[in-house]
């Protein structure tokens, strides 16, 4: 008989308490450990943390290595960071103990951007370990370049693309909206955009150069523009009150170039409660091409939902993908797990 996958979650934030409790949701599939960096809940039950009414038996710990070593999980799930770089020091953990890893970070999710020499010394790892690591979530790593890129396979040519993601940013933690510059001043805002503590959104430069990749286009620079969202009415969050004429959140502009031409243009205005000012949030693709392509979805697919969904759904699709560095453009589509994922394992799904 196939033992259940086990499984290690990296992160005991919004989005590492989530994926905890899909995988507890899920047949086949068992929570083995949890990792926090919150000193303050190292020795707490899995079950307690997640205010489930039932203990686990599961302590969260703070020291992964010595977690993963012992444990030898199938996979781990990394819901700590969004760069590479922070990134690798627990991925390499990992995948020298034996495991697969799906990453959230948004860097991850085309890794050869900005970190081509840890993204090579990534893949070598894992192909040595026998093992395969990906990079994955809502957006980057679906809306904004899967799905675009998918949409594109019924194209006889394209000439340009332009994807816009209107989200609500209040389902998400501090950091997140820390990075967008909610709740501080306009004036405030320019500055964070000077001095890199405002960054908007994570992943612009990877979706377009995953996009570039598939389609076989060179993208020879890419631009970004930031600019603030200013609230007209009080929006408030569980982490912070945004008061009017203080940012509500970040309208984010990606454009990958071929020569002069604009050739993939990305847009991703988010804010707090969009609601309160009338707009309306949603997922748009608009390809120019033969023929022309054009894809609607209102209300957005809400983020932190389909973050946690990808990232615990990838799991087959992880194990059984050769061993390496992947992008989710390299691995099967993305589906729900509604059956018990031993089966999918070794089927090639």
């Amino acid at each position: 008989m196939v033992s259940n996958i086990k499984v290690v979650v990296l992160g005991s934030g919004q989005m590492g308490s989530g994926v905890m409790k899909l995988i507890l949701e899920k047949e086949g599939m068992e929570l083995s450990g949890v990792v926090s960096k919150r000193k303050e809940r190292a020795g707490t039950d899995v079950g307690e943390m997640l205010g489930l009414s039932e203990s686990l038996n599961i302590n969260v710990s703070s020291e992964p290595e010595e977690l993963l070593k012992k444990l030898s999980p199938d996979v781990v799930i990394q819901c700590t960071t969004s760069t590479v770089e922070d990134a690798f020091g627990e991925i390499e953990t990992a995948i020298l103990c034996g495991a697969n890893v799906i990453s959230i970070a948004e860097e991850m999710s085309f890794p050869l951007y900005k970190s081509p020499k840890l993204a090579e010394k990534i893949d070598k790892l894992s192909v040595a370990a026998g093992v395969t690591v990906l990079g994955t979530g809502i957006n980057p790593g679906f809306v904004l370049d899967l799905l675009v890129i998918a949409l594109t396979g019924v194209c006889m040519d394209v000439q340009s693309i332009t994807a816009k993601r209107v989200n609500d940013l209040s389902p998400y933690g501090p950091t997140v909206l820390k990075y967008q510059g909610v709740g501080i001043s306009p004036d405030e805002f320019v500055r964070g955009v000077k001095d890199g503590s405002v960054v908007g959104h994570f992943g612009f430069p990877e979706s377009i150069n995953m996009i570039g990749k598939a389609l076989g286009w060179k993208i020879e620079r890419i631009e970004e523009i930031r600019k603030p969202i200013i609230s007209n009415v009080k929006r408030e969050t569980p982490f912070l009150t945004v008061e009017p004429k203080m940012v509500c959140g970040c309208h984010h502009t990606g454009i990958g170039y071929i020569g002069d031409k604009a050739v993939i243009t990305l847009v991703h205005p988010q804010q707090v409660h969009p609601h309160l000012e009338g707009v309306v949030t949603g997922d748009y693709i608009e390809i120019k091409g033969t023929p022309d392509v054009s894809f609607a979805g209102s209300p957005e697919i809400p983020g932190g939902v389909g973050t946690v969904a990808l990232s615990v759904n990838m799991i087959p699709k992880v194990i059984n993908a050769s061993p390496g560095l992947v992008t989710m453009s390299d691995l099967p589509v993305p589906s729900a797990i509604m059956g018990d994922v031993k089966k999918m394992i070794g089927r090639g799904e």
